[in-house]
């Protein structure tokens, strides 16, 4: 059986593969080290950057959303080369905010350089990566819904669970069975 989620490997080939593709690959950076949802991206903005700081406003919630430093100076120095002073950083050429469908399109134009197969590959699955590498390593799932903008940390719980591979080498390392 196929896994769904997203591997950190994966995800580094498909950023590998994004190399000529600078937007792209600043994108999916973006949306894997925030935990973002698509539509957030739109926030993105030159000022909050410059801040650090990504006020999101959406799904009738307000949230703040810090970037780690190499994120930052990564967003200003792309949106410094492609001479965006303000405003949305992630544009089409018309100076429009990206749209999802234009994003998961790109992504997908990803997967066969990358081999990674194209169901694991959209925009959520990012996401999904970063909730379980959070959890992974700090084991605060309480922390991790507030990161995310779930209400409820049992959404929350949708997101870290483990494949039965996974869970199944848990129990193994238990040592329990002498």
């Amino acid at each position: 059986m196929e896994e769904k989620e997203l591997t950190k490997g994966e995800y580094l080939r498909l950023l590998h593969a994004a190399d000529i593709r600078p937007q792209l690959h600043l994108i999916l950076e973006t949306i894997c080290s925030t935990g973002i949802r698509i539509s957030e991206l739109r926030f993105f903005t030159v000022e909050a950057a410059r801040d650090g700081v990504v006020n999101v406003s959406c799904k009738n919630k307000n949230r703040t959303i810090l970037l780690p430093g190499k994120l930052r100076r990564k967003l200003m120095d792309y949106a410094k080369k492609k001479r965006i002073f303000s405003g949305a950083i992630f544009i089409t050429r018309n100076g429009n905010p990206l749209n999802r469908s234009n994003i998961w399109a790109q992504m997908k134009s990803l997967c066969e350089a990358a081999g990674v197969a194209a169901s694991k590959v959209f925009p959520h699955n990012l996401r999904k990566l970063f909730a379980r590498t959070f959890y992974n390593i700090e084991k605060d799932i309480a922390k991790l819904a507030d990161i995310l903008g779930h209400s409820s940390i049992d959404t929350t719980r949708i997101y870290i669970m483990t494949t039965s591979g996974e869970h199944r080498k848990k129990i193994e390392r238990l040592g329990l069975v002498v």
